[in-house]
């Protein structure tokens, strides 16, 4: 896989849907997107049984259903939903597919590289951008 300038595309890209969020502010995608919003993110959730707005926005069932452009998607499932979650990512025109720690997939990777997107795998979107920030 090719290796992607994590800095530039913080940078560079301000959309971000978030796939996995989370209603419950005790759950990792919950306090990442919020920390992602405070520092001037665009956050979308994404939650197929959410029926809710989550951080004052509203949640859409799939990427597919999200109105306008996407730039990164920010994936909090378990890795066995990747291939899915990439096509979506893919038929969105979204530039970034962005799995969390803990979150692997080679074959959803490989797919999303192949079509163009910027591929980071297994770590923190709020680390990197924290770190980046100092």
């Amino acid at each position: 896989m090719g290796n992607p300038d994590i800095k530039e595309m913080l940078t560079k890209y301000r959309n971000i849907a978030v796939v996995g969020l989370s209603p419950d502010p005790a759950k990792p995608s919950h306090g990442v997107a919020a920390y992602l919003k405070r520092s001037g993110f665009r956050i979308i959730p994404v939650n197929p049984a959410c029926r809710q707005e989550i951080l004052g926005e509203r949640c859409y069932p799939s990427l597919a259903e999200i109105p306008g452009e996407v730039d990164i998607v920010d994936v909090f499932r378990r890795s066995e939903f990747l291939p899915e979650i990439a096509e979506e990512a893919i038929a969105k025109g979204a530039k970034v597919l962005w799995m969390q720690e803990g979150v692997v997939n080679e074959a959803a990777a490989a797919k999303a590289e192949a079509a163009g997107l910027d591929v980071v795998m297994d770590r923190c979107i709020l680390k990197e951008h924290s770190r980046l920030s100092r």
